[in-house]
């Protein structure tokens, strides 16, 4: 129990860091903020609302990975370097996946909301 107050303060140091210094993050909490509300909407059961926060989360996850993963190669390098590129792409590629797991989610409930699933 003594370890979970100091990393729960730790975690909330990490997310207050990012939405000050990355853009990327803030935007992707912005989409969050408004997805959660709206999955109330476009959700026709407890579990879509669920999967299309988890959805919206799992974005923020995976951003949260891969600037850490951005940072850390420009730590070790600042210099452009062949190798980091290709380990900064495919960092943003988990992002891209991400994403496009989440329209697709999100695209379907909306279809299911419509009726045409």
């Amino acid at each position: 129990m003594d370890r979970i107050y100091p990393a729960f303060l730790n975690s909330c140091a990490g997310i207050v860091y990012a939405l000050r210094t990355e853009r990327a993050i803030r935007q992707e909490a912005a989409l969050l903020a408004a997805g959660v509300p709206l999955a109330f909407v476009v959700g026709t059961s407890g579990w879509i609302r669920l999967a299309l926060i988890i959805s919206l989360v799992a974005i923020l996850c995976i951003e949260f990975l891969n600037t850490c993963i951005e940072k850390l190669c420009d730590h070790i390098t600042p210099e452009r370097h062949e190798t980091i590129k290709v380990i900064k792409d495919m960092g943003s590629s988990a992002c891209f996946c991400a994403q496009a797991s989440a329209a697709a989610v999100w695209l379907l409930a909306l279809a299911g909301r419509l009726g045409y699933v």
